[in-house]
């Protein structure tokens, strides 16, 4: 027997089968296009329903692993109650179980009484028609869904010609009294479970370390002493893929993880109890036998359902558990609150799962816009009531807009060297635009500070008539911005297509501004320097208002194809035409709104 070649292809199985994994998880993840993650952002603290979302998020996405980072993420970034991620953890154990019985279907190939349409259904058939099917997709077709389809085929192909490889690498091996001696040592349970829980850490995943077990048990050299302490201790493994994603995140992601270690390893140690008692009280009478792969994907079903199921009456005190091992300090606690604006929203965990990454960053832009609002208000305020503590606040909230600004940029790179979908590299292209223009409002209401400032230090003040004007078109300006957030935030396309109309009116209320002004300046109603400082600011906010025009096209633009793409000039040009009756109707609504 050439041990070489048999150690070459049953690792050469393996490592097709992780790969095979690899491209189901990301074909299925890039299909669902983030829907399964803001369906996790939504969920309510019902117990049964946080099961069942986490059990077929992860049947959908086929890891328990990539569920549980995720809902660490979510924790993490503050849109998921821990309380609600303890029902996602349990349901995601049950998710997984769907890889073992897919994979049974290998039971088929080794049934004599099988024939027929039946026999299509074995891996032998599948794991080649798969990959045909699969490659045809990838290459013949133009849309990006079918594509994906494409992808997640293949993955399946490579997945069963791995267990093929797999299989027939063992079979061999069942000849040798060696390696049944080492399955009879994997009966004492403290073995069998370090076992299962090392592999699955290596492997990064239950599922395939399930997998190989299934391929094991094709030799017959697996009876059920053996198998089951195995099944149990590749639940704990998968365990480290949770722990790992939670170093360095807050204390309640890192709760989260714990909530995913004591209900496997709690669960394992019950169930692990009742097994034993029934054998050397009543006795199992398969205790002996060997299993097939149908036989361990079951077992894995029934010990996760029964685990799930038990511990729902019970999730409140894996909550408090977790919370218990990981205490509460009050600087710390104050730490994460001073953090939080710029540093949870945007997590590298996230990046496994392109479409949630760019949801979290929509969501730090629509902050760093929010900021920049609150700096635009805080600085028009300053003319009516000079604060120069307000001043040090406002400068304190530039320089998290600025350090906010390189994260989200880093991050958004970060994002398009992922794989994600042509939509979604368009997506991640107006972000960084918009990036750019919100950035730029925080400029403009910098430079209207310093205006106030230069006010206060020279002791001059606008006059009463200047300050109702000033109010006026400062009014309209927060409104231009509210209306920009909620586009973005929402992807508020009718909000979008009503900015230009205010814009507009700002400009028009601009030119006025600037002219009465001017006469006032002339008739010395106004002094030299103030005059300046009144019509610089008079600019900055026309800016900020070009700058809203030009996220509401980019909003516009986002979802729509290259060649489909709006140009703002031609935009504007045409809706000024006359030919757009919703646009001129919103423009005499907002002329009448903000009359000078």
């Amino acid at each position: 027997m050439d041990f070489v070649i048999i150690f070459i292809s049953m690792f050469g199985g393996v490592a097709m089968f992780l790969y095979g994994m690899s491209i189901l998880g990301n074909g299925l993840e890039k299909l669902s296009s983030g829907h399964m993650e803001k369906i996790l952002e939504k969920l309510t603290n019902n117990i049964f329903k946080s099961v069942l979302l986490g059990a077929a998020v992860t049947a959908i996405i086929q890891s328990s692993g990539a569920t549980t980072v995720i809902v660490v993420g979510l924790v993490n970034a503050g849109v998921m109650k821990l309380s609600s991620a303890v029902g996602v953890i349990m349901g995601a154990n049950i998710g997984t179980t769907v890889t073992g019985q897919i994979l049974r279907l290998g039971d088929l190939e080794s049934d004599a009484s099988v024939n027929g349409a039946l026999s299509l259904l074995s891996t032998d058939t599948l794991a080649p028609a798969f990959a045909i099917i699969g490659i045809m997709f990838y290459m013949i077709a133009k849309k990006d869904n079918f594509k994906i389809i494409g992808e997640i085929l293949i993955g399946l192909g490579l997945i069963f010609t791995g267990m093929i490889s797999l299989t027939n690498a063992v079979s061999p091996l069942s000849e040798l009294e060696a390696f049944k001696n080492i399955f009879a040592s994997l009966s004492n349970p403290i073995l069998g479970i370090l076992a299962g829980a090392l592999v699955t850490v290596i492997l990064q995943s239950s599922s395939a370390s399930v997998g190989i077990l299934q391929a094991i048990s094709t030799t017959g050299a697996l009876p059920f002493s053996a198998a089951f302490p195995i099944i149990m201790g590749q639940n704990i493994g998968t365990c480290s893929t949770s722990l790992i994603s939670s170093i360095g995140a807050n204390k309640n992601a890192k709760r989260a993880a714990m909530v995913h270690f004591y209900f496997n390893t709690v669960g394992t140690v019950l169930f692990l109890t009742v097994i034993y008692i029934i054998q050397y009280t009543v006795g199992i009478s398969f205790w002996d036998k060997p299993m097939n792969m149908g036989d361990i994907a079951n077992f894995h079903t029934f010990f996760n359902f029964v685990v799930t199921i038990f511990f729902i009456p019970f999730h409140k005190l894996l909550e408090k558990l977790a919370i218990m091992t990981i205490r509460n300090t009050p600087s710390a606690e104050t730490d994460e609150l001073a953090e939080a604006s710029e540093e949870i929203a945007l997590d590298d965990r996230f990046l496994k799962s392109p479409s949630i990454a760019i949801q979290q960053s929509v969501n730090a832009i629509v902050h760093m816009g929010k900021l920049a609002q609150h700096n635009f208000r805080a600085s028009k305020d300053l003319f009516y009531n000079f604060d120069a503590k307000s001043v040090e606040h406002i400068k304190e909230y530039e320089n998290i807009i600025d350090r906010l600004e390189d994260k989200l940029n880093l991050y958004l790179v970060a994002i398009t060297k992922c794989q994600i979908t042509e939509a979604e590299n368009r997506t991640v292209t107006t972000l960084l635009h918009l990036l750019s223009e919100f950035e730029r409002i925080g400029d403009y209401s910098i430079n209207i500070m310093e205006g106030a400032v230069n006010l206060n230090t020279k002791q001059i003040s606008f006059s009463e008539e200047a300050l109702e004007e000033f109010s006026t078109i400062t009014n309209a300006i927060d409104e231009i911005i509210d209306m920009a957030l909620n586009s973005v935030a929402y992807n508020n396309l009718s909000t979008a297509r009503n900015i230009e109309p205010l814009e507009e009116t700002i400009d028009e209320i601009d030119e006025t501004l600037k002219a009465r002004h001017i006469e006032r300046f002339k008739t010395g109603q106004c002094a030299i320097d103030g005059g300046v400082i009144f019509l610089d600011a008079l600019t900055d906010l026309e800016r900020i208002a070009d700058h809203c025009s030009n996220i509401a096209v980019y909003v516009i633009n986002k979802d729509v194809s290259p060649k489909d793409n709006v140009n703002r000039h031609e935009y504007i040009q045409e809706i000024h035409k006359g030919e757009a009756p919703e646009y001129c109707k919103s423009l005499e609504l907002f002329r009448k709104k903000y009359t000078v």
